[in-house]
């Protein structure tokens, strides 16, 4: 009776000794044991650099348009239903609109702080559709596409056209004139789809452009399905990435067997808290103080016209160049279909290839290169130079078009003949991309040929040294140990060997052909490189470049480590 009466009142002063918090923690510990998981979190490791914080932005970017998101739903009609408009924008008073265009009006001016959630919501998504471009260039362009986050590169690229999709759906909503025009090339687009277009259209759109279905369709597809998606695959990305080791940038002490950088707990969580409000802030600011979207000024949308100087926002201004660029007579008639090239080649072909052509590189490297280890150390750009020089053409590419998607009003602001300017353009997207691969592979192999030279001979100092012979040499600085660890320590990938095509009896070999072909990508992929240093060459180089100089004693131990 004793024993029990005092085990309870130490469970007693035990309890009480405890805060809310710490109490509420060890409830909800007791019961579902997350003491271990957050334990093993809080001291997971990560690398610490500047460019990791792409995808922070990315991810409150993200956050901030379903906090704005939920704010805009609850205001916002989506219906085609026509109303008569009677608000404080004396312009479109007594004006036939539809209830999705004229609810978007009264959150503008009549919704207290409406106007600024809506700028804030097309800020965050253009911030975010930026940080996802720039964290996959990030990714591209130092190999962590590869072996064992292949799965990661898909899910991001799904991220990626998920996004557009969400922003296509998300201006199509107002029903305004540029909105409007927008849905009236996805129709045309949807038409030129050979056999099921028309079908196809009908079934998108309810009957006949533009219907009265759209809208709520889109609507649901805006803040349910595309939304959904994007929370589902967020949450995958962020799995794999804690339960993949993060990749790190090459340095002193960094190998693939290790992360050197600081814990989840308190370190990053401070930093991830405080950067979020940094991001909010920086939308916020540009939703308070830049105008974006102003729908009054487009009015309600009619299909019979089409204003000039229209633009879809510029994560979609590619495909806007592609079909200004296409000549309009492509078209093919074969028996009573026509087949129209014009739409088809810019809209459909064009984009699958350059997109598709950043989706399956992760692959298609590895392929090539026969590697299938892990990877856990990124690449220094310059030493992927195929990689490198890729990248850097297909950027072109998607600039070019962006650039072309704005013809008109590049002609108007710099008064010349828009015909000049498309055709500029049509040669620029063909020739631009093999000058920025050819001009981007020679700088590429000129870095490293530097690298080979600051590693052998150290940097130059300017300081001119005369021997007792009369030879005159300049002293270099040897790189320290960190340096030159940098610089070398890259392992070299050479094109793969293949066996003969001919066994030993003269009877050729199957899979001789694939093994070509295959061999063939690999020279394409890596016959263009600069070997790294390898011990032997800097212990030659030293041991070359070890002078007696006629210099005070103390300093000659320096000078002739350095000289070359």
């Amino acid at each position: 009776m004793t024993t029990t009466s005092t085990t309870t009142s130490r469970r007693t002063a035990t309890g009480g000794s405890q805060g809310p918090a710490a109490a509420s923690a060890d409830w909800l510990d007791q019961r579902t044991g997350i003491a271990v998981a957050v334990k093993g979190l809080a001291r997971k490791i990560f690398p610490d650099h500047w460019s990791f914080m792409l995808g922070e932005i990315a991810l409150y970017s993200f956050i901030t348009l379903l906090i704005s998101g939920v704010f805009l739903t609850m205001f916002f009609v989506p219906s085609t239903n026509e109303v008569t408009y009677n608000g404080p924008w004396t312009a479109l008073q007594g004006t036939r609109m539809s209830e999705a265009y004229a609810s978007t009006l009264r959150l503008s001016f009549e919704v207290r702080g409406g106007l600024l959630m809506r700028q804030i919501h097309h800020w965050a998504a253009l911030i975010f559709m930026a940080a996802i471009v720039t964290h996959m260039m990030r990714i591209f362009f130092t190999g962590a596409f590869r072996k064992p986050r292949e799965i990661n590169w898909v899910i991001g690229f799904t991220l990626l056209v998920l996004g557009m999709a969400a922003g296509f759906s998300g201006y199509s909503l107002p029903d305004d004139v540029l909105s409007g025009n927008g849905l009236r090339i996805a129709q045309g687009i949807t038409l030129a789809v050979p056999i099921i277009g028309t079908y196809a259209s009908y079934a998108l759109f309810g009957g006949e452009f533009p219907g009265t279905a759209l809208i709520p369709r889109l609507f649901t597809v805006h803040v349910l399905l595309i939304p959904g998606l994007l929370l589902a695959l967020v949450g995958l990305h962020l799995a794999f990435v804690f339960l993949q080791k993060h990749t790190q940038f090459p340095g002193s002490g960094r190998t693939n067997t290790n992360v050197v950088g600081y814990p989840l707990f308190p370190v990053y969580v401070a930093k991830a808290g405080g950067f979020f409000f940094v991001v909010f802030g920086v939308i916020a600011l540009l939703g308070a103080t830049m105008q974006i979207n102003p729908v009054w000024n487009y009015g309600s949308y009619d299909p019979s016209p089409v204003s000039a100087g229209a633009q879809p926002d510029w994560y979609m201004l590619f495909l806007e160049g592609a079909l200004r660029l296409m000549p309009g007579q492509a078209e093919v008639v074969l028996g009573s279909f026509t087949v129209p090239l014009n739409i088809i080649v810019p809209a459909m072909i064009l984009p699958a290839i350059l997109l598709g052509a950043l989706a399956l590189y992760p692959f298609v490297e590895a392929y090539a290169s026969g590697d299938h280890r892990e990877h856990h150390l990124l690449d220094r750009p310059r030493n992927a130079t195929f990689r490198t020089s890729f990248g850097v053409s297909l950027l072109t590419a998607f600039f070019v078009l962006v650039l072309a998607g704005s013809n008109d009003l590049i002609a108007t602001q710099f008064h010349l003949s828009i015909n000049d300017i498309t055709w500029t353009f049509r040669v620029l997207l063909f020739v631009a991309p093999a000058i920025a691969f050819l001009v981007t592979k020679r700088i590429c192999l000129g870095l490293q040929r530097r690298d080979r030279e600051l590693v052998l001979h150290g940097h130059e100092t300017g300081r001119i040294v005369r021997f007792a012979s009369g030879e005159y040499i300049e002293v270099h600085a040897p790189l320290d140990e960190d340096e030159r660890w940098l610089r070398v320590q890259q392992e070299p990938v050479r094109p793969l060997q293949i066996a003969p095509a001919e066994d030993s009896r003269g009877v050729r070999r199957k899979g001789y052909a694939a093994d070509r072909r295959r061999q063939r990508l690999s020279q394409l992929f890596y016959e263009d490189r600069v070997e790294p240093v390898t011990p032997r060459e800097l212990a030659a180089a030293h041991e070359h470049g070890a002078h007696p100089v006629l210099e005070p004693a103390e300093q000659t131990a320096q000078i002739s480590a350095g000289v070359h």
